[in-house]
């Protein structure tokens, strides 16, 4: 079932105890800064439904205001009252951006906000008491963009994570979704944007491809030349559409120790195919169903973004190959699949997936009545960081 809304951009809430280290065996640095609850209602409380230009607005409006507080703390100098209003600052942008997406490359609005985005999430990241490093992976005959966080600077050689989004997802919200929890364990983390995420889009050019191996293989050989990521302990992570594109690339790419899919997928195209169906049923066809359901037409006008298509029945036919059929038991590392009880697009298909896979598997529901049965446990990010991560330290520790 296809809900009237689609859930909002992920709101990362963290809990405020102290972790003990992971298998990295380091000090767990704290909590990162999350986005004010309070901030987020007084925002969400003026924005009509379904209505995308009062949520650009509304949003923009609060990250300009927390931006300004974060800018005027670090000139005062207050280094983590700066980083931790800058870091608020970056998702709001990414709050604000999210619905534009009827034509991206020609709004200018979007654009900015991106950049907005991008910059005061590069300003916070370089405020952390391990600074990020940024970095370019290389990839076919241009470059990828990335963060490397490290959990100290001693320089030590820890399990690191290689982690990239799904559908929607940019670089920046990266830090938030799982290299925090990761480095309160005592992982490093590798994170970057492949083709068809972040600005990879915008400024490349660069789309989705089913074949993620391709993406996740170069991300491997970088890793490897960096003496603090742990080459016997890489765990690949893939949230969202990442939960498709990290199985197919653990089915060929066999250096990684472990893979986490969050949540398992195992046929895209049985979703935009069946949105396909749905519309030709309906009188006025998918024009309609946009014009009268928000999610639908987010997911088609994003599917158009970022796969580089011009309409619904090209999304069809392009997302054919997006299949683990036939290829789920070549993924032969230890892998965990998430899955979420309401989950309004890809429900049973984590099940599916486990049960073609060979390898040693595990399947985790995450339930409603637990506060986590939304697609990738939104509103649930600490229980989410606390299964996936008592999982691998048990794993890893073998």
């Amino acid at each position: 079932a296809w809900p009237q809304r689609r859930p909002p951009p992920l709101m990362y809430l963290y809990p405020a105890p102290p972790y003990p280290p992971g298998p990295g065996g380091a000090a767990a640095p704290p909590p990162p800064a999350a986005p004010d609850l309070g901030e987020v209602l007084v925002t969400c409380r003026e924005i009509p439904k379904g209505d995308e230009e009062a949520w650009s607005a509304r949003w923009g409006a609060t990250a300009s205001r927390v931006e300004r507080i974060g800018r005027d703390a670090l000139a005062a100098g207050h280094k983590i009252s700066a980083r931790e209003a800058l870091l608020r600052a970056s998702n709001y942008y990414r709050c604000a951006d999210f619905y534009r997406r009827e034509d991206p490359a020609a709004d200018a609005e979007s654009a900015r906000l991106a950049k907005a985005s991008q910059q005061a999430f590069a300003d916070a990241a370089a405020l952390l008491d391990t600074p990020a490093r940024a970095v370019r992976i290389p990839y076919e005959d241009t470059t990828l963009p990335g963060y490397l966080f490290f959990v100290d600077g001693s320089g030590a050689s820890r399990p690191t994570v290689v982690y990239h989004g799904g559908y929607d997802s940019t670089l920046e919200e990266n830090y938030l979704a799982l290299a925090a929890g990761a480095l309160r364990r005592g992982y490093n983390v590798l994170t970057f944007d492949g083709p068809g995420q972040g600005s990879n889009v915008r400024d490349q050019g660069l789309h989705f491809r089913p074949d993620w191996e391709a993406v996740v293989t170069p991300a491997v050989d970088f890793a490897l030349t960096v003496s603090e990521l742990d080459a016997d302990r890489l765990v690949l992570i893939g949230t969202s559409l990442g939960g498709y594109l990290a199985a197919r690339a653990a089915a060929f790419e066999h250096r990684i120790a472990a893979c986490v899919l969050h949540d398992g997928v195992y046929d895209f195209h049985e979703v935009v195919a069946g949105l396909a169906n749905r519309a030709a049923a309906t009188p006025g066809g998918i024009e309609e169903m946009m014009a009268e359901d928000t999610q639908v037409r987010w997911v088609v006008r994003n599917g158009q973004w970022t796969l580089g298509l011009s309409g619904l029945e090209e999304m069809v036919k392009a997302t054919e190959g997006y299949t683990m059929a036939g290829i789920a038991d070549r993924i032969t590392c230890p892998t965990l699949v998430l899955d979420a009880e309401n989950d309004q697009f890809f429900k049973g298909q984590p099940q599916r997936l486990v049960d073609e896979m060979t390898c040693q598997k595990e399947l985790i529901l995450f339930r409603e009545d637990e506060g986590a049965g939304e697609h990738c446990h939104e509103g649930a990010i600490s229980l989410f960081h606390q299964r996936t991560f008592d999982w691998l330290d048990t794993l890893l520790a073998r």
